[in-house]
């Protein structure tokens, strides 16, 4: 275990740059809002409060160009663009679950932690 974090940790290594990819705030939020059914651009934007239109374009480009997502065009009246997780992208799920569990779980630790840290840093 310890070669392959210590690999990670390369500032050329491919596996920094997909982790950076996946597991940055917006991609998690994004993935979580298309768990359930595929989702349009604007309703992902609606339901992720404070993500910018630029910031969720880039990040869908970046899950698109990994293969987690899909784009798909509606041809509808007007035209849409749909978005949904691939196969490859659903293998997040169990990965993703366990780091919601355990924020869930040591929230409270962390928050005490938190105001140990400000508390100390303010003397």
């Amino acid at each position: 275990m310890s070669t392959q974090v210590h690999t990670v940790t390369g500032v050329n290594c491919p596996h920094r740059l997909l982790l950076d990819q996946i597991a940055d705030k917006w991609s998690v939020l994004i993935l979580a809002a298309l768990c359930e059914k595929p989702q349009r651009f604007n309703v992902l934007k609606r339901e992720i409060e404070g993500i910018t239109q630029k910031a969720l374009t880039q990040s869908l480009r970046r899950l698109q160009r990994n293969g987690i997502i899909e784009r798909r065009v509606i041809t509808a009246s007007p035209v849409a663009v749909e978005y949904e997780i691939t196969p490859l992208g659903r293998t997040l799920k169990a990965p993703f679950e366990a780091l919601y569990i355990w924020t869930m779980d040591h929230l409270p630790e962390v928050e005490r932690a938190r105001l140990a840290f400000d508390a100390s840093s303010e003397s």
